[in-house]
């Protein structure tokens, strides 16, 4: 890895290692951050064998940085509108007339923007030099992928006790939550189009 790319490595890691101090819900948060991990090393790998921009890499590694932070606090009980308060003295919860915490599909919205530039590359070096088509495939990935990560979702619900479930899914009572996750991350890939298109 060059400069940038290490540079942008490291970021993550410290957001991970600042993420573990006092962890509230340790267990909880060791099952999102397992998933952190896992992407990190993945990361690692592929940037050693393959080419990949410092843009895409640097994306991805922010992306990596803020599951940490909804890792931390469980996507659930994240404090942006506290944050958003002392900064602003607006509550956006109230402004937007919400009553659940939408961290989460912050995530989920992140990770199909954050992803599609390195999809993309990686079709394109791969497989096809026409981008309309890398494009069409990194945005089949991106729904497919939210796709088999809700069914990991559903098998976590079936087979822990009830409490974990919730804790680590935070449904927070949204019967729809797995679809709205999925159309999070389809928007944020979506915003690529009219880049990469015209």
């Amino acid at each position: 890895m060059n400069t940038s790319k290490t540079a942008s490595f490291v970021f993550a890691l410290v957001v991970f290692a600042l993420s573990w101090i006092k962890p509230t819900w340790p267990y909880e948060q060791a099952l999102h951050s397992s998933l952190t991990v896992l992407g990190l090393i993945m990361l690692s790998y592929y940037a050693r064998k393959n080419p990949i921009s410092n843009t895409s890499f640097l994306m991805i590694c922010l992306f990596m940085a803020a599951h940490c932070v909804a890792a931390r606090w469980l996507y659930s009980n994240v404090p942006y509108d506290a944050w958003i308060k002392s900064l602003t003295g607006m509550s956006l919860q109230a402004s937007m007339g919400w009553s659940r915490n939408h961290f989460d599909r912050l995530i989920h919205f992140l990770y199909g923007f954050c992803l599609v530039p390195a999809l993309i590359e990686y079709f394109y070096h791969k497989y096809t030099p026409r981008l309309s088509h890398c494009l069409t495939l990194a945005l089949a990935g991106i729904m497919v992928s939210s796709l088999c990560y809700e069914w990991f979702e559903w098998l976590i619900a079936v087979t822990m006790p009830a409490e974990d479930a919730e804790a680590y899914n935070g449904q927070q009572g949204d019967i729809w939550d797995a679809h709205k996750d999925m159309l999070a991350a389809t928007l944020g890939a979506l915003v690529w189009v009219p880049v990469y298109r015209y």
